[in-house]
């Protein structure tokens, strides 16, 4: 994310922003752009107020209209001394002044990390409904996969700074899934050996398999079928289908 606001240059290959080589951002491509950073720095004396209006003050597109609706559904005093934020309030504020600009590209780099669970589902719901209304582009880079893979359309999976998926983000949810087995007729097998199956655990009624359905060329009635088994099927979120794109990016 620094690499694509200029922040840090490539040692090799190229970065595009906007349609322009990162280490040529100017004003007018860098004031189209958002960014909330892991690591927040604000100027600690001043007022959030104070800090609200210099920043605005850059910014032709500003909206005061978001601005108000963000400092009241989160519950942002304006009257506060930066310096004295708590963490998570430091953090929406950082989101504020990223937003209120109406980006185009808005880089949000673990924004809700130090937010309690119920402001996270809140600040990512508003996020996505102002954002809406300009038809921005938002890249999120966040650990906290539960609460972002619901508001996502595509995914980069990286390993050690290498992309080891890019992907849209039904596309990944279709790859794996969750098979529940349970025998009709008889004890079920002590180890599938189908390639597809990831991971496995069974005694000799039951079953819990985790498939790669992409490409397997079998179904879940076809498999209950073979093995003598009713078969329910079960989605998997992010956070149990990242370390199978791990493993299968190691082998």
């Amino acid at each position: 994310m620094r690499h694509v606001v200029g922040l840090q240059l490539p040692g090799a290959g190229e970065v595009q922003t906007l349609g322009v080589p990162s280490e040529r951002l100017g004003s007018s491509e860098l004031g189209r752009i958002g960014m909330v950073h892991q690591e927040i720095e604000l100027p600690g004396w001043m007022r959030v107020e104070r800090l609200l209006r210099y920043v605005a003050s850059y910014h032709a597109r500003w909206s005061r209209d978001r601005e108000a609706r963000l400092l009241e559904e989160l519950e942002i005093d304006p009257a506060v001394q930066v310096g004295m934020l708590t963490p998570g309030n430091l953090q929406k504020v950082a989101v504020v002044l990223a937003v209120c600009p109406r980006p185009e590209l808005l880089l949000l780099d673990e924004p809700v990390s130090a937010l309690d669970p119920i402001v996270r589902e809140r600040l990512l719901s508003l996020l996505i409904d102002l954002l809406r209304e300009d038809g921005s582009t938002i890249v999120i880079s966040s650990h906290v996969l539960r609460d972002v893979e619901r508001v996502v359309d595509w995914i980069v999976c990286l390993e050690r700074g290498r992309v080891i998926t890019d992907v849209a983000m039904d596309e990944l949810r279709e790859r794996y899934v969750e098979w529940r087995l349970t025998s009709t007729n008889g004890a079920l097998p002590a180890r599938f050996d189908e390639p597809f199956v990831l991971r496995q655990q069974s005694d000799e009624r039951s079953a819990w398999l985790v498939v790669r359905r992409a490409g397997a060329g079998i179904d879940a009635l076809s498999f209950g079928a073979r093995h003598h088994a009713v078969v329910e099927e079960r989605p998997m979120d992010l956070e149990r289908i990242f370390p199978l794109l791990l493993d299968e990016a190691r082998t």
